[in-house]
């Protein structure tokens, strides 16, 4: 099989030649831009600086000479556009922290704070109010909250979605027809579109770095509260994201026909280390009915398969997912209460394809030994593989702290299942 049929065949519940591989597919199943340096130099590749496609979670592009070396089967179709609104073009050098040499965007202008944190702003424009900031010796920017002073009896979910969320213009559509096109007669990947539309609630979203701004409800946790307080509000914004969101999907659907195989749809997370941040009756008043209006017309019209990604302990909300047309779920944190991969397996296998799972990132893979991870990679494939419906991909991001030697080991495991 090649790498589009390999993937084709899991994702269907069907058993591939070998497990598929996924790195870079999406901006939840990538690699943090310093570890893919190191990556590329263990792998023997000649030095060269990676790009910082993503600022928000430092994620590196994963290039093509790296996907053929590991096996990687994926490649993404994604917006040059990054969250803080620049483009991701204009390449110049900038050094992390580390010291590792990286190309970064023309509008990622950073600035240094008297402390020697560093300051992001909206669309690159440092006349503006920074949106995030990176504290010194640190790996990733957190976001700023520049929620103004509100109204409770005013909140207006119009005025939230405003700049967020918007339809596709000429130069989006004609970039997702083209690099749709090009990926799909020039390589064998399997091609994963990075929608995000139907994200209802991704707390990523709420500080809203990108907006000059951004008014309504912005801080973490007044957020979570309002699904009780205000849950009008929050299905006010929905109902509007949702709107906007179903027209980009006719749009996308004119653009790149059946050239793509997965659509990431979601990465709105539900759960904590140990329980789900919600209940699932809340889940079916306040977002299944979005999910299902969405999931519905995406398999009513195409033949794409529906990709979520949830942290945590979700054991619970997993049939609820299931019944709102969720395919594909990941990062499958196993980590978490409840989420036993042979639980998971035998519960949920033959109705949801499980992309992720791998390795556990929070202890195995950056802090085992590369025999651990090599164990742990090859005992999750036993567990998840059979009988189809499992893409091989650590639990979440690829971190920092990561040694290549562990990452070496992780990739030898998938490589030597089908042997």
């Amino acid at each position: 099989m090649n790498s589009r049929e390999r993937v084709q065949a899991a994702i269907r519940h069907q058993e591939p030649d070998r497990v598929p591989l996924d790195l870079g597919g999406s901006s939840v199943t990538g690699i943090w831009v310093g570890t893919y340096a190191r990556l590329r130099q263990a792998l023997g590749l000649p030095h060269r600086p990676p790009r910082l496609i993503d600022p928000y979670l430092m994620l590196g592009e994963v290039e093509d000479e790296v996907r053929e070396l590991l096996g990687i089967d994926t490649a993404p179709l994604r917006l040059p556009r990054t969250r803080f609104g620049f483009r991701n073009e204009n390449w110049k050098p900038w050094r992390l922290f580390d010291g590792t040499e990286v190309l970064v965007p023309g509008g990622f202008n950073p600035s240094v704070d008297v402390n020697g944190d560093l300051l992001l702003y909206p669309h690159g424009d440092t006349s503006l109010a920074p949106s995030a900031r990176m504290p010194k010796g640190g790996y990733y920017f957190d976001a700023i909250v520049r929620q103004e002073p509100i109204d409770e009896d005013h909140l207006d979910p119009d005025e939230w979605v405003q700049g967020m969320f918007s339809v596709y213009g000429e130069q989006d559509l004609r970039y997702f027809e083209e690099e749709s096109e090009r990926l799909y007669r020039n390589t064998e990947y399997s091609i994963m579109l990075n929608f995000g539309g139907g994200a209802f609630g991704d707390i990523s979203h709420v500080p809203a770095v990108g907006l000059p701004n951004p008014k309504g409800i912005r801080d973490a946790l007044e957020w979570y509260v309002a699904h009780v307080t205000h849950p009008e509000y929050i299905k006010g914004i929905f109902a509007r994201q949702c709107d906007v969101a179903m027209q980009n999907l006719e749009m996308l659907r004119q653009a790149v026909g059946d050239r793509i195989d997965v659509i990431y749809v979601s990465g709105t997370d539900f759960g904590a280390q140990d329980n789900c941040f919600i209940s699932p009756d809340m889940y079916r008043e306040i977002y299944k009915p979005f999910h299902r209006r969405i999931n519905d017309w995406i398999h009513a019209h195409t033949p794409w398969k529906i990709f979520y990604h949830t942290c945590g302990a979700v054991f619970d909300l997993i049939p609820d997912l299931i019944d709102a047309g969720v395919d594909i779920l990941n990062p499958i944190q196993t980590s978490a209460r409840g989420m036993d991969p042979v639980a998971l397996k035998r519960t949920f296998g033959d109705r949801l394809v499980f992309w992720g799972g791998g390795v556990d990132t929070q202890h195995v893979l950056p802090f085992g030994t590369p025999e651990e991870v090599y164990a742990q990679a090859q005992e999750r494939i036993r567990i998840f593989s059979p009988g189809g419906g499992f893409v091989f991909n650590p639990v979440h991001n690829v971190q920092q702290n990561v040694p290549a030697e562990n990452l070496l080991a992780m990739f030898r495991a998938v490589r030597e299942s089908q042997d």
